[in-house]
């Protein structure tokens, strides 16, 4: 029992020694730091003096373009020198109908002639032909309806099938002008065309 309290006086002793040999420590090295001169680092700043010489000479604009001369205004005229027993000029007035009849399919005036082209459409260039580098043509024939449109496209030749479904699609978007015979458009059979399908350089 007595050897617990006589260790525990000597390292309750030992501590406060070091206790206290570091405050000590402490304050002798505080002042230390208070006494010592500290480096202070100063900033210099130039100013740079701004060019304050402007050009303030006067622009004269230019004259603008001179306007054009107006015509002399023309005289009023005199209604009271009419001579009265001039002679005088009968004119029919022209006859006017109001038939709304314009003829054709579709109110079209559709004069005698035959089928023109009108609206041709660029075909879309297939996927697996443009990956492949392919180019080549389709030849088609079709019919002309009697409303200018495309019906019965069939391919005559071509040189690879990967083309025959876009030339098909692009011909059915073709519009024209009928062929018109006595004043009545008829169908045109038997119209051929080429479509080529050409990779840009």
């Amino acid at each position: 029992m007595l050897g617990r309290y006589a260790i525990s006086i000597i390292i309750g002793s030992f501590v406060t020694v070091s206790l206290l040999f570091v405050m000590q420590l402490l304050i002798v090295t505080g002042k230390q730091a208070l006494t010592k001169p500290r480096e202070r680092f100063s900033l210099e700043f130039v100013r740079v003096r701004r060019n304050e010489n402007l050009n303030v000479e006067d622009i004269v604009p230019e004259k603008p373009p001179k306007p054009p001369e107006t015509p002399p205004e023309t005289p009023p005229q005199d209604m009271d020198n009419i001579n009265p027993d001039a002679p005088k000029i009968n004119v029919a007035p022209p006859t006017v109908t109001n038939s709304q009849d314009i003829g054709g399919p579709g109110g079209m005036n559709i004069a005698e002639g035959d089928y023109l082209p009108i609206v041709r459409v660029a075909p879309v260039y297939p996927a697996r032909a443009l990956s492949r580098g392919l180019e080549g043509f389709v030849d088609l024939m079709f019919t002309v309806t009697t409303a200018g449109t495309v019906k019965d496209p069939v391919v005559i030749q071509s040189t690879s099938s990967l083309f025959e479904r876009a030339a098909i699609r692009a011909v059915l978007k073709f519009k024209y002008k009928p062929r018109v015979v006595d004043g009545v458009p008829v169908d045109v059979p038997g119209v051929k065309t080429r479509i080529s399908f050409m990779l840009e350089d």
